[in-house]
């Protein structure tokens, strides 16, 4: 009797593994399909004339952005603030990095506007 339940049990498994295994085929297919598609899309936009992705060059306006900006120029004791980064950081509700791509933009926009800003520093 115990070696009837353990070959029902084994006969299960098998099933099972073989099911997994098709659903895993299947997913990888449309996966798949979903690339071709992709491609072939992408492709006939671009016989089209049509343009794809982002213009190079061109940076995306994010709307935290500005108010960020504003409040590292504020804050930061980098222009004349009385905050450390990191209180900067908390402040405007961005990450590290973000904090210092602004001020590295702020940085670019001030040397455009005024050639001198990095004499002043």
């Amino acid at each position: 009797e115990d070696e009837i339940i353990k070959g029902i049990n084994n006969y299960f498994r098998k099933i099972a593994e073989k099911q997994i295994r098709i659903a895993f085929e299947q997913a990888e297919k449309e996966l798949d399909d979903l690339h071709q598609r992709t491609r072939e899309g992408i492709e006939t936009a671009r016989l089209a004339g049509k343009q794809i992705g982002q213009l190079p060059g061109r940076k995306l306006n994010v709307k935290k952005a500005a108010t960020a900006k504003e409040i590292i120029k504020l804050h930061s004791r980098e222009y004349g603030g009385s905050l450390r980064d990191s209180e900067v950081q908390k402040l405007a509700d961005i990450s590290r990095n973000t904090l210092y791509k602004y001020k590295k933009e702020l940085r670019e926009e001030l040397l455009h506007q005024d050639p001198e800003f990095r004499e002043k520093k």
